[in-house]
């Protein structure tokens, strides 16, 4: 893998070289969203509830954007800390390179039930069900906005949009003209750097290229010493618009990425002490490739050609993971008669993996090929003009593990007035299994007993189904005043055939030597459970320089074994979601071109984890002595030296981190 890592380097310079050499001068970035009203705001334009423009104000569905305005003035130097101001979305840092991220409910470091796809390319990867977060990222200042969906997505992004999809889509090329280049240094951001170009091809084509580098620091135990989890990445990438004619437009990017997270570890053993402790150095790399085909053919009928490959390598102590993802969507929007609205497509998805097995985690087998069959529809009809819509459709699906699996959805959007909407939908979503809960062995814990040693394991079950979601939601939008937007959600969340982790039968294991007895734990899907809760969003602008979002979000997780379930552990998930959340982001525009953000937030206690509730305050103080300049001063998780937000994933018993207060100084200029 370091030879590997090496090539993606020397390109990653090479990228870095070809920004440096472009010509300046061209046009400068498009203005941002910070002088829309709130009625603007409310007409932004989205596309992940129905694949198709509309408004915000008439998605039938609890969605949140996330503008390049509020990334740029949340201080974010991440995308799991852009996702904090979110209604219903838990975010927790594990460790400084680990997070837990979820949509109402269910969090772990494998959250397994969020889709999260940028620019159209799914990063859920199917070893574990969930999403690396540390390899996830791009240059913020190029995200246009990130729409995050909470409840089902299922009936258009298919298989585990369960609990949410969370899109984010970067900007054209077009709208990154000239150049930007973004450092900065702190106590916990020791060290980061972007740099972006973008110019024209001939008369109707842009581009812009890009590289990125970072160092985080570690963070601590609770005891305050060094946790050794810091986090680098170096990343670069392009991406090419081209408007072809007037019906024609073609869009062709890519990434590629290498960087190394260290974590404090522990295996099993067979031999006394039955541990080993240890520094783990994980490396990670990969590349990705995509194009995109639109030919649009009236205002309201259109199809889109998407491809992409998606190389991962991953290695740490406990496996090695290379994967490789072929991906093939294509989908196609025209009117039916004056009353249907209709998106259909199909998708097939090739991924295949190479692991590396370890006696602490192990595959059998070891390499896979699984393919993934889909089509959708998905028909909005127009049952009073300009009042009332309902929406039907569903995703058909086949996968390696559970065969087909049928996803529908309807939802019912009634237009009261011009400012205010109503919305309420049924959906069925299901989330397939991972190859870790079919194929995996994972070696716990070895203790002493005479006369062999006993090692727990967990291991997975081909019998292993789909978990399977029926969700109930209500929604309401309004503008009250030219100054205020109010967004509340209510849903219930009833599932069924969730995993367990049963006892097997005790067994005497020779291989590998010494001899030892074995404790066997097998995943079932033997618990079924309800998550319900209320999520509102407040967007208030008192005077101009005065603009208040605020988020507040209330859930309750019930789970409950099946009376066949020996299951002890999997009920706790009901402690491991706060009750409550909130933030608020306070920005302020002052004379002197000086900006002022304080975002307080508030987070539930987390009691099976044993995590008290906390408070946190970030903060940026922004300086802009030219126009092209800005200096800024940003703080994150300022009332305490430390505290744990989550605890860590059981496929490697580690220290819990805990995140620290940090100071940096970030200058950006664009030439």
């Amino acid at each position: 893998m370091k030879n590997t890592q090496n090539k993606y380097k020397k390109i990653l310079i090479f990228i870095t070289f070809l920004v440096l050499l472009a010509t300046p001068g061209l046009a400068q970035d498009v203005s941002d969203l910070k002088s829309m009203s709130l009625e603007d705001l409310m007409n932004i334009r989205v596309t992940s509830v129905s694949k198709k423009p509309q408004r915000l104000l008439d998605a039938a569905s609890a969605i949140y954007v996330i503008t390049q305005e509020d990334i740029r003035r949340s201080g974010a130097t991440n995308i799991p800390d852009a996702l904090r101001r979110v209604p219903g979305i838990q975010v927790a840092h594990i460790s400084a390179n680990t997070w837990a991220i979820t949509s109402r409910g269910l969090n772990g470091q494998f959250a397994n039930k969020l889709l999260v796809l940028i620019d159209g390319r799914t990063v859920y990867t199917p070893l574990f069900s969930g999403v690396f977060w540390d390899v996830q990222d791009t240059l913020l200042e190029d995200i246009d906005r990130i729409e995050v969906i909470r409840g089902p997505g299922a009936s258009l992004w298919g298989d585990n949009a369960v609990n949410g999809v969370i899109n984010i889509i970067t900007k054209k090329a077009s709208d990154t003209q000239g150049g930007l280049l973004s450092t900065g240094y702190g106590d916990e951001q020791q060290g980061f750097a972007s740099l972006r170009y973008g110019g024209k091809i001939g008369n109707s084509a842009h581009f812009r290229v890009y590289s990125k580098f970072f160092n985080r620091d570690n963070a601590v135990l609770a005891s305050g010493e060094k946790a050794n989890d810091r986090w680098d990445t170096l990343r670069g990438g392009f991406r090419i618009d081209w408007d072809v004619d007037n019906q024609d437009s073609l869009i062709v990017q890519g990434d590629i990425y290498d960087g190394e997270t260290e974590s404090n570890a522990s295996t099993p053993i067979l031999t006394s002490p039955f541990k080993e402790s240890f520094n783990d150095e994980s490396e990670f790399a990969g590349w990705n490739v995509l194009t995109r085909w639109k030919r649009v053919f009236s205002d309201s009928s259109n199809m889109e050609l998407q491809l992409y490959f998606d190389r991962t390598e991953r290695e740490s102590a406990m496996f090695r993971e290379d994967r490789d993802t072929f991906d093939f969507d294509f989908q196609h929007r025209f009117k039916f008669g004056e009353r249907h609205d209709i998106v259909w497509g199909l998708g097939y998805r090739l991924n295949h993996d190479d692991i590396r097995n370890t006696f602490s985690l192990s595959f059998n087998p070891d390499d896979r090929y699984m393919s993934l069959y889909s089509g959708f529809v998905q028909d909005e009809i127009t049952l009073i003009e300009d009042k009332l819509l309902l929406t039907v459709g569903s995703k058909i699906s086949y996968n390696k593990f559970t065969d087909s699996e049928i996803q529908p959805n309807a939802r019912l959007l009634w237009k009261l007035h011009e400012r205010h909407s109503a919305w309420i939908s049924l959906s069925r979503a299901v989330r397939t299994p991972s190859r870790a809960e079919n194929d995996v062995r994972s070696n716990s814990m070895v203790s002493a007993s005479v006369p062999f040693p006993s090692l727990v394991s967990t291991f997975g079950s081909d019998g292993f189904d789909a978990e399977e979601l029926y969700a109930y939601e209500l929604g309401y939008r309004f503008i009250p005043s030219d100054s205020l937007s109010v967004d509340i959600a209510l849903y219930y969340n009833n599932y069924d055939k969730l995993l367990t982790v049963e006892p097997g039968a005790f067994a005497v294991e020779t291989t590998p030597q010494p001899t030892h007895f074995l404790i066997p734990f097998i995943g079932r899907n033997e618990m079924d459970g309800e998550v319900f809760g209320v999520e509102l969003a407040v967007d208030y602008r008192p005077v101009d320089w005065w603009h208040l979002k605020g988020s507040y979000s209330y859930q309750q997780v019930q789970m409950h074994l099946n009376r066949s379930s020996l299951d002890t552990v999997s009920e706790s998930m009901e402690g491991a979601t706060p009750h409550n959340q909130f933030f608020l982001r306070s920005s302020f525009n002052l004379p002197g071109n000086i900006e002022l953000d304080l975002s307080p937030r508030y987070t539930d206690n987390l009691p099976s984890l044993k995590i008290d509730s906390y408070v946190e305050l970030d903060a940026r103080l922004s300086w802009k002595p030219l126009k092209d300049l800005d200096v800024s001063l940003i703080g994150q998780n300022l009332l305490d030296k430390h505290h744990p937000e989550y605890k860590q994933s059981l496929i490697a018993e580690t220290g819990s981190s805990e995140i620290q207060r940090s100071v940096f100084v970030k200058i950006e200029w664009k030439f």
